[in-house]
């Protein structure tokens, strides 16, 4: 299993979710992979929606995601019931794209 994190320098995000990313993706015994998105091309490419994006073996832990073609680089935001707004993904949805719900 791999767990990505996507990213764009300077994006408060990244730094806040990382230690989360990094032991959730330990207990799953996942590999932990981190990517800097650099240019508007890579973007694209990468189908990258903001920054932080979590992805669990190529799919982003966001419901509904993958429907989204909104991607640039941006500071990502996250919309929830549990959590409003925020500039992370709760962390039920990572637990959830690892297999793990509770």
């Amino acid at each position: 299993m791999i767990v990505e994190i996507l990213y764009v320098d300077d994006c408060p995000g990244h730094a806040r979710l990382l230690p989360t990313v990094q032991r959730l993706a330990e207990l799953a015994g996942a590999e932990l992979r981190q990517q800097r998105i650099r240019n508007s091309r890579e973007a694209e490419r990468e189908r990258f929606l903001g920054s932080p994006t979590v992805r669990v073996n190529g799919r982003d832990v966001e419901p509904g995601a993958s429907a989204r073609t909104d991607y640039g680089l941006k500071c990502r935001i996250y919309r929830s019931v549990a959590l409003g707004q925020a500039s992370v993904p709760p962390e039920r949805w990572i637990r959830a794209a690892l297999g793990d719900d509770g």
